[in-house]
């Protein structure tokens, strides 16, 4: 299993307009592509010396395959659609494998 973790930092003036595209839109539109079993989206709780606000989401896919089809099938598209906050985030993407998962 394969997390496809988006870590962003939004400007505090248009967060509350980002964080509904994000759930009532973007998440969504990620998820409608099929290439990811579940999104879950964390707000990080560390003060930023620059300032905003962070937030993960980590998108589950089943394989690295699946993760490298929505990269070269969808990625672009997708992230084209984020230009209305460009200018007033910072985003990195990370890739983890998942090596062992334990439940109560």
């Amino acid at each position: 299993m394969y997390i496809y973790n988006v870590t962003t930092n939004i400007q505090e003036d248009i967060h509350e307009e980002w964080l509904e595209w994000m759930q009532n839109e973007h998440i969504p539109e990620m998820l409608l592509t099929k290439k990811f079993t579940k999104a879950l989206m964390s707000r990080v709780v560390v003060k930023e010396p620059m300032g905003g606000i962070t937030y993960s989401v980590q998108y589950t896919c089943i394989n690295k395959e699946m993760l490298e089809k929505y990269y070269e099938e969808d990625a672009a598209q997708l992230r084209s659609r984020s230009k209305a906050f460009e200018g007033k985030m910072v985003a990195f993407r990370t890739e983890l494998e998942v090596v062992n998962e334990q439940k109560e």
